[in-house]
């Protein structure tokens, strides 16, 4: 009786957070059940998925593709030429490593992969994290032999034979967030009395978030709220200056994040599918700012998939000069509509999202290993 071979395991997913975070929870996952399986991540060159994942101690290979824009550039113009050399070094690199399952969660580099995977054959497995799937995975989702979701509804898009709704990976250091609030308090050095106001606008930062919070720091003085302001890296040059503002905190990243939600009694994000999932979990009262720039505007779909729970509040960056103030300064002024928002979000968190992902890659691996 011949020896099995260590697993190969394919992956990818990247071009935001979004995509990579999911895709190194779901190896970490796969390693911890199959420690000597061998991994292999496939990304877009010059996208933060080449650095992020091998921080995260996994090979990557980069594929030159971008996305397609919305309006008529260059970038378009060179986006076939980018197709068809992505598609023919994706062949190439599966033909090497010779994976027994490619996992994609999104990103511009999991169309080739997982398209030139299922032309060989190979059990495939995507992970839609967004309430509207982007058309990578729309196309994609004919073809795999699993569709991982997050929401209820997603037959519309998928052949409903394929879908298993088992949420987005999350962070495993998110679930147990209420007993690390005096930790939080003390390591964001946040004063007893006063309540927390934590701002998110992703890594690079969001613009419209960002002028909101500077236009509005008097105001939160006003309503006895101190704020842990994560500006990104993009805008942190201009918005550290207000460092030196009392019950005022900027940073480009914050890299305690469980203590960051630990120690906040407010949040105030975008509403991609990871940190939707994550703030499902973490359970505060958030007001979800969606950003209006992505694809088939996916954003304020996933925040009305709560909001519509009674579960959080939105406000569209159109009416932020209207509605914020009124909104923000109810919300602080109601304990009542604070408990309800916190139990309400926490129904919707889907906690073992990455294990029951994995459960159907393993599924996959058996079946394609003959057992």
């Amino acid at each position: 009786m011949t020896e099995k071979k260590p697993y190969h395991i394919i992956l990818s997913g990247g071009g935001t957070g979004g995509h990579i975070y999911p895709a190194i929870a779901i190896a970490n996952e796969l390693k911890s059940r199959f420690p000597e399986a061998k991994f292999l991540f496939v990304g877009a060159l010059d996208r933060m998925e080449m650095e992020k994942v091998p921080q995260a101690g996994y090979e990557i290979e980069g594929l030159w593709i971008s996305g397609i824009q919305r309006k008529l550039t260059l970038k378009n113009l060179a986006f076939p030429a980018k197709l068809v050399v992505s598609l023919l070094r994706a062949r190439k690199i599966i033909m090497k490593f010779k994976p027994d399952v490619a996992i994609g969660t999104g990103g511009f580099a999991s169309g080739p992969l997982l398209q030139m995977a299922v032309s060989k054959g190979i059990p495939s497995l995507i992970q839609e994290q967004n309430s509207f799937p982007g058309i990578t995975n729309k196309l994609l989702g004919k073809k795999v032999d699993r569709i991982c979701v997050a929401y209820d509804g997603l037959e519309r898009f998928f052949p409903k034979d394929k879908l298993i709704k088992t949420g987005n990976p999350i962070r495993q250091d998110l679930l147990q967030i209420d007993a690390k609030l005096v930790l939080g308090k003390e390591t964001f050095n946040q004063k007893h009395g006063k309540y927390t106001l934590l701002v998110l606008g992703g890594s690079l930062g969001a613009r419209r978030i960002n002028q909101l919070i500077e236009q509005e720091l008097e105001f939160f003085q006003s309503q006895n709220v101190q704020v842990i302001w994560q500006c990104g890296k993009l805008y942190f040059d201009t918005y550290k200056k207000y460092n030196g503002y009392e019950n005022v905190q900027v940073h480009a990243f914050l890299n305690n994040m469980d203590l960051a939600y630990a120690a906040a009694d407010f949040i105030i994000s975008r509403a991609g599918a990871s940190s939707v999932s994550e703030l499902c979990v973490v359970g505060k009262p958030v007001i979800f700012i969606p950003s209006p720039n992505v694809a088939e505007d996916h954003q304020t779909k996933n925040a009305m998939a709560v909001v519509e729970k009674d579960a959080a509040l939105m406000i569209k960056e159109a009416d932020l000069e209207v509605d914020f103030k009124n909104k923000f300064s109810q919300l602080v002024a109601s304990s009542e509509k604070q408990q309800q928002l916190r139990a309400n979000i926490k129904k919707l968190a889907l906690v073992n999202a990455t294990k029951d992902i994995v459960d159907e890659v393993e599924k996959l691996l058996r079946t394609g290993n003959g057992a």
